[in-house]
C-alpha cells in the first residue's frame, strides 16, 4: 500500500485485503484489463459456479433468465428478453405485495433481522459473482467492488440488525402541560408496499442498500435496477430471487417504458436515486397517488482547497474520490476552488497522487484498478464537455483529450475554464476536474450559493475560520472536512440531498425512518379535555382563558 494513502482509505483498503485475499488467492493489485468478451465469459461462469446451489424460488416469470439473453453492456437499453414489458405481471406483483404488507405488518425484530442476516450471508458467499458482473458492465476492478459495493451494504445490514429492535421499540413522550393525564408514544409501522429505482453507477450498493432499510422497517419492495448495467441487473434477480418470495420482495427489469408502468401504481412510498431531470418526473408521478418519496439525485459538488490546506491530503483524497469508478459518482468532487497562492502546488500534488495511485499515465489504458465509462452514450457525453470546454480556451495540465477506445478516459484536470462552458454547468459524471482559483473566500462561497444546492461540498483546510465561515453560510446534502465521500459510509449520518439535490435521507437510523411512518398515539388517563367542552359557562371561558395564558 502506498505509504501517502490517508488513513481512513488505509482503512478501506486494509478491510479490502484482509477479505478479499483470503477468498481469492493468487490476485495482484494491477492487473491488465480484460476484453469484453472475457468479462462476460467471467460473469457466465461465476453465475454457472455461483449459483449452481441456488434454490428456484417461485416466480411469475414466463421466460426463464439465461445467460443468453445478456444484453451488449454499452447498449443503452436492454434486450427484450429482459425486460419486464408484461404490464400484467407488473400488476401482479403489486396486488401480492399489498397483501403481503399486510401480514409484514405485525412482524417482529426476530424475523426481520434474519431476513437481513441471510441476505448478508448472501452477499459474501456470490462476492465473485457481484465482482465479475460489475467488471462485466463496466470494467470496475474487484477491490473497488469491495469498497464501493460489497462493504456499504454489509456494513448497512450488520448496522441494522444491531440496532433494530432498539429502533422498533415505541419511543414515550412526556406529556406538556395542556396534556397532564394523558400518555403518549411514537410507534413505527410499516410503509407498505415500496417502490426503489436504482441507478447504473454503483448498481449493487445503491439497491441492496435501501432495500435493507426496507427490510428493517418490514415493507415489502419492487426493485427496478438500472437497464444500464444489465449483468448487474441479472445478478440482483437472482440474488433476490433465492432469498425473498416475490411477494415480499421482487426484481422487475426493463428501460423507461418499464420504469413508466411502476410509477401509474400507488406504491406507498417511492425510493429513487438518480438525475434531479427525472427525479421531477418520478415526484411529479408520485403526487398523482399522493405517495411519499425519498430522493437521492444530485448535482454539481464543490470543493473549497484553503490556503491553510494540507497539500498531499487533499490531492490524494480528492484524486480517489473524483476518479474512483471514473468519476461517476453522484457525490464526487465535480470542481475545485484552489487559492490562487496554490494552484501550482495543487496541480503538481494531484499530479503527483495520480502516480501513486494508478501508475505511469501513460499505461493507464491497461491498468486493471481504473474503471470505465459505462456506454458509449455516456461516453460521448463527457467527451461533448471536455471538447466544449477547450473550445472555450481550457487547457490541460494533467490528460489528454482522448479516441474511443473502449470508453476509456483518462483522468484529466481543466484549468483556465470558462464559467459559461457545460463542463460548469452540467454534473460531469466522468474523469473531469475543472480547477478555479480564488484569491477571497467570498468568491467561492458566493459562486457556490448562486448555483442549486449540491449533494456534497468539501473543504480543505486546517484554519477553522474558514472551516466555519464555509459550512454556516452554504447549504448542502452532506460536507467533509480535509476529506471526499467518507460520509456516505458513516452509518450514523444521514445521506441525503437537499432541494434539487433530493428530498429526505437514508442509511442507518435515517433509512429506517424513510421507509416506516411514525404514528403518535395518545391514551387518555385522566386529562383535562372535558373542561374544554360546552356548554360555555362562565367557568369553561374563564378555565379556556387561564390555559391559554398559562398552560402553554
Amino acid at each position: 500500500m502506498p505509504a501517502n494513502r490517508t488513513p481512513l482509505i488505509a482503512v478501506l483498503f486494509t478491510l479490502y485485503d484482509v477479505i478479499y485475499d483470503a477468498e481469492v488467492t493468487g490476485s495482484t493489485r494491477r492487473t491488465p484489463r480484460p476484453t469484453p468478451s472475457t468479462s462476460a465469459a467471467m460473469f457466465d461462469s461465476c453465475r454457472a459456479d455461483g449459483y449452481k446451489n441456488m434454490k428456484a424460488a417461485p416466480s411469475r416469470r414466463e421466460e426463464p433468465m439465461n445467460s443468453a439473453a445478456q444484453p451488449n453492456p454499452t447498449a443503452d437499453t436492454v434486450d427484450d428478453s429482459m425486460a419486464d414489458t408484461d404490464a400484467g405481471r407488473i400488476h401482479r406483483l403489486f396486488e401480492a405485495q399489498q397483501a403481503k404488507a399486510l401480514v409484514l405488518r405485525t412482524s417482529n425484530a426476530a424475523e426481520r433481522i434474519a431476513k437481513l442476516a441471510r441476505l448478508r450471508a448472501l452477499m459474501f458467499a456470490r462476492r465473485e459473482a457481484i465482482h465479475a458482473a460489475c467488471h462485466a458492465d463496466f470494467a470496475k476492478p474487484a477491490a473497488e467492488v469491495e469498497v464501493t459495493e460489497i462493504l456499504p451494504v454489509v456494513a448497512e445490514a450488520h448496522h441494522a440488525m444491531q440496532k433494530l429492535k432498539s429502533w422498533m421499540r415505541p419511543k414515550r413522550k412526556r406529556p406538556t402541560l395542556l396534556m397532564f393525564g394523558t400518555r403518549a408514544e411514537v410507534r413505527t409501522e410499516p410503509r407498505g408496499v415500496c417502490l426503489i429505482i436504482s441507478p447504473w453507477n454503483y448498481p449493487i450498493n445503491l439497491s441492496l442498500g435501501p432495500l435493507v432499510s426496507a427490510i428493517a422497517a418490514g415493507n415489502t419492495v419492487i426493485l427496478k435496477p438500472s437497464e444500464m448495467t444489465p449483468h448487474c441487473a441479472a445478478f440482483l434477480a437472482e440474488f433476490l430471487a433465492e432469498l425473498f418470495d416475490e411477494d415480499e420482495v421482487a426484481v422487475v427489469q426493463g428501460a423507461v417504458e418499464t420504469s413508466q408502468r411502476l410509477l401509474e401504481l400507488p406504491f406507498d412510498h417511492i425510493f429513487f436515486t438518480g438525475s434531479p431531470a427525472v427525479g421531477r418526473i418520478v415526484m411529479g408521478a408520485a403526487a398523482k397517488h399522493l405517495t411519499s418519496v425519498t430522493l437521492e439525485l444530485g448535482g454539481k459538488s464543490p470543493v473549497i482547497v484553503d490556503r491553510s490546506a494540507k497539500l498531499k491530503t487533499a490531492a490524494t483524497t480528492l484524486v480517489w474520490g473524483k476518479f474512483a469508478n471514473n468519476g461517476q459518482t453522484c457525490i464526487a468532487p465535480d470542481y475545485v476552488y484552489v487559492h490562487e497562492a496554490i494552484r501550482n502546488d495543487f496541480i503538481a500534488a494531484c499530479r503527483d497522487a495520480l502516480d501513486s495511485l494508478y501508475g505511469a499515465r501513460e499505461k493507464l489504458a491497461d491498468n486493471g484498478d481504473y474503471c470505465r465509462i459505462v456506454n458509449d452514450k455516456h461516453y460521448e457525453r463527457v467527451r461533448g464537455l471536455l471538447d466544449d470546454a477547450i473550445e472555450r480556451g481550457a487547457e490541460l495540465p494533467v490528460g489528454t483529450v482522448p479516441a474511443n477506445d473502449d470508453r476509456f478516459l483518462a483522468p484529466t484536470l481543466l484549468t483556465q475554464v470558462d464559467e459559461n462552458a457545460r463542463i460548469m454547468q452540467e454534473e460531469i459524471f466522468g474523469p473531469l476536474l475543472p480547477i478555479l482559483t480564488y484569491t477571497d473566500i467570498e468568491q467561492p462561497i458566493a459562486a457556490i450559493n448562486a448555483r442549486p444546492k449540491p449533494l456534497a461540498l468539501y473543504i480543505y483546510a486546517t484554519d477553522n475560520y474558514v472551516i466555519e465561515t464555509v459550512l454556516s453560510r452554504t447549504s448542502a446534502g452532506g460536507s467533509c472536512v480535509n476529506q471526499a465521500m467518507m460520509h456516505f459510509l458513516h452509518g450514523q449520518l444521514p445521506f441525503g440531498g437537499v432541494n434539487n439535490s433530493g428530498i429526505g435521507n437514508s442509511h442507518g437510523h435515517y433509512g429506517y425512518r424513510a421507509f416506516s411512518h411514525e404514528r403518535s398515539v395518545l391514551r387518555d388517563r385522566f386529562s383535562l379535555a372535558f373542561l374544554f367542552r360546552p356548554p360555555y359557562n362562565a367557568f369553561t371561558r374563564w378555565f379556556i382563558r387561564f390555559a391559554v395564558r398559562w398552560l402553554t
